[in-house]
């Protein structure tokens, strides 16, 4: 007779303690399914003599499907009316719903059926509605192993994750054990459905609001369990123990060669009652008893892998890469990628404007082949761009920018650059030339043809001063490509605020004045253009830009036509969305380090989903429409009235274009040093206080320091790919939004809500990718630009340690999924072929 497995200390011996060699006891027709093969939370210790030797059915269960709900208690008195209704649940979803999803329901607080093998192996699934406490005695616990590893389905509910306290393989099942100070108050919240494909639920609302009691967890499961959904602690009171704004509240993984779900709701009875509180246990259920395949294992971190695929350049050479500015992946599967025009850094620099080879740069083309597994040094551009080191007036961060294929790229080998050349540059008046043409790529040698090149589209930019030189390009469904040009201008002269200074110029061209450029109609500089390419190099204008470049207001001749968004500093990526037609962009903010009573916001890096033309609010406006003070002649260091947000005036006087903008559209995210979406009290004319001390940062799971916003692509899931490393459709759909550094910066996947995203609704979920898109300084430190892959793996380049050249570390990575698909195995379904 066990005496309830007392240790010396008197606490119960954890059932990982006494770990018996179950597979060595259970028949070979129980092995010869291959269901131990799960995933184990935790390395088992030397074993020990097994506490049973009862055989499990595998997989339990069969098409008669049956759910065994267990609520024993260790408490003694009534049994709980959470427990009641609980039960009366159960026993109606397993009674509706399509006839081929129905099971049948038994209930008991008898402990001993996990000694019964034969019982036991008669349930699809075992649901716990247990209240907290040690419930099960060691052999009990160890049929509940035997029933796990055979291919049972687990379902734990709410104060399941307060029973066996002393085991840790029933806290790997469960996934984690509330915290000892979690609220007690039943409190409506927010809970976050992040994944939209697992049964338990995709029919549920994107942001659901219900009453309960929320669980804080003393270790967060994160990254070792899949979450299905959070709760958003804005949104009530979690007390001392919280675990911030990546709080799990369901969560499921394959576990010990069976399936566990465990949801902390349900604390109530009325949820009970809630349609959509049944339908998310129906789908645990569907899960759980193998009527349906799901994915339990999409945001795992151990089931992603990181490979780093270039080497380091020989030394003196580029024979690998260049100094990473972006990546366009192929349809065949090779990846494109370009080196601004920094060189490696024994060659000499040359800032000296009398010198006729000023920043002189080769912007580089590589070509990674995956089939191979070579890289191929594709050609090279003479640019301006080796300009690196010192203030804003020495370096520049002009070069090879941008690059993107032609839609039909397997038959024709056209390459889009955009880039700066270096015979175009005037060292007198210190301006250059932006251009966008077209090359053609030698398909069998992986060679660029540089005679072979077409200018679609070329502007004069200022290069007396850097920065923010933008660069990004991107196709719709339509063939219309997006250009991504940067204003650079400098915010120096503004305290790091507005960038609106009049004031300096250099022969009579401003460069710290951004309503010369981003705020200016009839500039193409600060913009994101979109143009429609011709197959004789030529381009045409699709029809809803924000200009025609016909415009009559104001005189006429004042705006470009090319023009589809305005008012961006330095959008280096973007990306368009083709199930959609969404434009995804991102760009880098001014410098100012905290906001300014008299001048407006701090430094803003932003990200946009948008979805039509428009105004995006540089210089006048930042962040939801948080405006900045106008400065002008004669003294530009005198504050002048706020910029009136919904219509913005460009009154500058080196404005060529329209005074009247169009209105301010609001963006998506912010973020600033102090943290993610700064948002302030407004005053009557709803002019925020900009008081630091007042502000409110409305999402938590963001902040900056030093920020470089680099945008990503949105996850499409290829249901036809035979790739077999292929990220999971649980990302389908998801915005990929990142930073160049890697401490505090964002590196994380969001969804937004399909109403609100193009007038700038805040992002209603976000998962952190840096267990997954490693950071670190032997990982990928330095975000440039990121691409998913035909394969549907994501690549990745490192820009590498140091600036304006490559080193060592500046390499094209790639991420892939090693999970395998979704549980259980198809011929493993009850009623196969679900």
């Amino acid at each position: 007779m066990h005496l309830r497995g007392l240790s010396t200390d008197g606490r119960r011996t954890t059932a990982g303690a006494r770990r018996r060699v179950w597979a060595a006891t259970v028949t070979a027709g129980v092995l010869g399914a291959g269901l131990l093969s799960g995933t184990v939370a935790n390395a088992r210790p030397a074993p020990e003599p097994p506490l049973t030797t009862m055989s499990v059915k595998s997989p339990p269960g069969g098409a008669n499907v049956r759910v065994l709900i267990f609520y024993g208690s260790a408490a003694a008195g009534d049994e709980s009316p959470v427990v009641n209704a609980g039960i009366e649940a159960i026993e109606k979803i397993g009674l509706s719903g399509p006839a081929d999803q129905r099971f049948k329901v038994e209930a008991t607080d008898d402990a001993s059926v996990f000694t019964d093998g034969t019982r036991l192996g008669r349930y699809n699934a075992i649901a716990f509605l247990t209240g907290g406490g040690d419930v099960l005695d060691p052999e009990q616990e160890a049929g509940l192993e035997a029933y796990m590893e055979a291919g049972g389905g687990f379902l734990g509910v709410h104060d399941a994750a307060r029973a066996e306290p002393y085991s840790d393989w029933f806290t790997g099942l469960i996934g984690a054990r509330p915290a000892a100070s979690s609220p007690t108050d039943v409190q409506r919240a927010v809970v976050e459905v992040g994944d939209r494909q697992h049964p338990a639920a995709k029919g549920l609302p994107l942001q659901w609001k219900r009453p309960d009691q929320w669980f804080n967890w003393a270790k967060n499961p994160s990254g070792d369990v899949h979450t299905v959904a959070r709760v958003r602690e804005s949104t009530y009171k979690p007390g001392a123990s919280a675990n911030g704004w990546d709080h799990p509240v369901s969560w499921c993984r394959d576990y010990d060669g069976g399936r566990s779900f465990y949801t902390g709701m349900g604390g109530t009875v009325s949820s009970y009652d809630e349609t959509d509180f049944r339908d998310h246990l129906r789908g645990a259920l569907l899960w759980t008893t193998r009527l349906v395949q799901a994915d339990c294992k999409a945001t795992i971190n151990a089931n992603y892998k990181a490979e780093r695929l270039t080497q380091p350049n020989q030394p003196g050479q580029n024979d690998q890469i260049g100094e990473p500015h972006g990546l366009v992946a192929a349809p065949d599967g090779r990846v494109l990628y370009i080196g601004r025009g920094g060189a490696d850094s024994s060659q000499p620099v040359i800032t000296d404007w009398n010198n006729p080879d000023v920043g002189k740069g080769k912007g580089q083309i590589h070509v990674y082949d995956p089939k191979t597994k070579k890289v191929t040094f594709a050609g090279e551009l003479t640019v301006f761009g080796n300009k690196g080191g010192g203030d804003e007036l020495t370096k520049v961060e002009e070069g090879l920018l941008g690059i993107e294929l032609d839609p039909h790229f397997e038959q024709n080998g056209w390459v889009y650059l955009h880039y700066t050349p270096h015979s175009q540059l005037n060292r007198d008046t210190q301006t250059a030339e932006r251009r966008v043409s077209r090359f053609t790529l030698d398909l069998a040698t992986n060679k660029l043809d540089l005679g072979s090149e077409k200018v679609l589209l070329k502007w004069p930019v200022q290069v007396h001063s850097c920065c923010h030189a933008g660069g990004g390009m991107t196709w719709d469904s339509k063939g219309n490509l997006y250009i991504a040009t940067g204003d650079n201008n400098s915010s120096g002269f503004s305290g790091g605020y507005s960038g609106n200074n009049p004031q300096p110029s250099y022969k009579g061209v401003s460069f710290a004045d951004a309503r010369r450029t981003a705020g200016n109609t009839n500039n193409l500089n600060g913009k994101i253009l979109r143009i429609h390419p011709e197959p004789d190099g030529t381009y045409t204008l699709p029809e809803g830009n924000l200009f025609t470049g016909r415009e009559t207001d104001e005189g006429g001749g004042k705006t470009r036509g090319e023009i589809y968004v305005m008012g961006v500093r330095n959008p280096a990526r973007i990306f368009v969305d083709k199930k959609t037609d969404i434009l995804y962009a991102g760009w880098v903010g001014p410098d100012a380090s905290a906001p300014s009573t008299t001048w407006g916001p701090a430094k803003y890096d932003t990200f946009a989903a948008i979805t039509r033309a428009g105004n995006r609010g540089w210089p006048y406006c930042m962040g939801n429409k948080q405006p900045y003070r106008d400065r002008n002649l004669p003294d530009p260091s005198k504050p002048l009235g706020w910029y009136d947000c919904d219509h913005p005036k460009n009154e500058s006087p080196n404005n060529d274009g329209l005074v009247n903008l169009p209105p301010v559209t609001g963006n998506n995210i912010w973020y600033s040093p102090q943290g993610g979406a700064p948002d302030y009290p407004r005053d009557a004319d709803g002019i925020p206080s900009y008081r630091q001390e007042e502000a409110t940062y409305l999402l938590p799971w963001l902040k900056g320091g030093g920020q470089a916003a680099m945008n990503g692509p949105v996850y499409r899931y290829d249901a036809a790919s035979t790739s077999a490393t292929k990220w999971p459709a649980y990302w389908d759909g998801k915005w990929f939004v990142g930073d160049f550094y890697d401490a505090d910066q964002p590196r994380n996947a969001v969804l937004t809500d399909p109403k609100t995203q193009g007038d700038g609704g805040l992002p209603v979920h976000s998962e952190s990718l840096k267990k997954i898109v490693p950071v670190g300084n032997d990982g990928i430190k330095n975000l440039m630009d990121w691409k998913f892959g035909p394969d549907g793996a994501l690549y990745v380049l490192d820009y590498g340690r140091g600036f304006f050249t490559s080193d060592a570390k500046s390499a094209l990575w790639r991420i892939t999924y090693t999970g395998g698909g979704p549980t259980p195995a198809a011929a493993q379904l009850a009623r196969g072929g679900q």
